[in-house]
């Protein structure tokens, strides 16, 4: 069990899996990261926090600080956006490839 682990189960049953589809992927992305909580949210930490993720009511939530949705505005215009959040509707399938960029714009950017 991991801090990431113990935050799945407490996602509601219908939205564990997407949750747990986010954190796989984001654990293959991130394998050197370390895993954390902070701001109550899962989190992949490796000198810098590079993303966040956490189960909301009506999406997951993705957090990777307001450069990569700058950097790829045009790519997230089918989500809703705030300065550092992406919501990623659960009726969706999980933007794998859009999220895959988006960790490979923060590892550069961190030079991780």
């Amino acid at each position: 069990m991991t801090v990431i682990t113990d935050y799945l189960a407490t996602v509601p049953e219908a939205h564990r899996s997407y949750a747990t589809e986010m954190y796989e992927l984001l654990k293959k992305l991130l394998p050197k990261a370390t895993e954390r909580i902070s701001y109550d949210m899962p989190s992949f930490w490796r000198g810098h926090t590079l993303v966040y993720f956490a189960a909301a009511k009506n999406h997951l939530g993705f957090y990777p600080t307001p450069q990569p949705i700058i950097a790829f505005e045009d790519d997230l215009k089918a989500y809703k956006t705030s300065k550092g959040a992406i919501q990623l509707p659960y009726d969706q399938p999980l933007p794998a490839e859009l999220i895959t960029k988006i960790v490979e714009f923060q590892k550069q950017r961190y030079q991780v």
